[in-house]
C-alpha cells in the first residue's frame, strides 16, 4: 500500500530555515509527481510545490525564491527546504502523490514560525 511518512517540522524563528523530507513506499516512486501542500488554522489546504518525475518544478507564489523542492528517486524521497521563513507560513505541511488517478497524503508535519 502507498505509505508517505513527512518528517523535519518544528518551531523555527521569522528569517530562519527548516528542511522537510517524505519517504514514500508502495508505489514506483520516480513515475509520479509529487508536491508539498500545507494547511494553516481556519485556512484552506493549499499547495506550496510540486515536482514532476523529471525534476520540473512549480511553486506558489508566496513562497516562490524562498522555498526549493527536489527528489531523490532512488531514495524515494521528497524535500522542501525553506527559507527565510515568516509567521504566514505557519501550517501542517502534507506530502503529497497523485499515483494512478488517486490522491494519497502523509499524515502531516507542524511548522510554527515565531519569535
Amino acid at each position: 500500500q502507498v505509505q508517505l511518512v513527512e518528517s523535519g517540522g518544528g518551531l523555527v524563528q521569522p528569517g530562519g530555515s527548516l528542511s522537510l523530507s517524505c519517504v514514500a513506499s508502495g508505489f514506483t516512486f520516480s513515475r509520479y509527481p509529487m508536491s508539498w501542500y500545507r494547511q494553516a488554522p481556519g485556512k484552506e489546504r493549499e499547495l506550496v510545490a510540486g515536482i514532476s518525475g523529471g525534476g520540473r518544478t512549480n511553486y506558489a507564489d508566496s513562497v516562490k525564491g524562498r522555498f526549493t523542492i527536489s527528489r531523490d528517486n532512488p531514495k524515494n524521497t521528497v524535500y522542501l527546504q525553506m527559507n527565510s521563513l515568516k509567521p504566514d507560513d505557519t501550517a501542517v505541511y502534507y506530502c503529497n502523490g497523485r499515483i494512478s488517478y488517486s490522491n494519497y497524503w502523509g499524515q502531516g508535519t507542524q511548522v510554527t514560525v515565531s519569535s
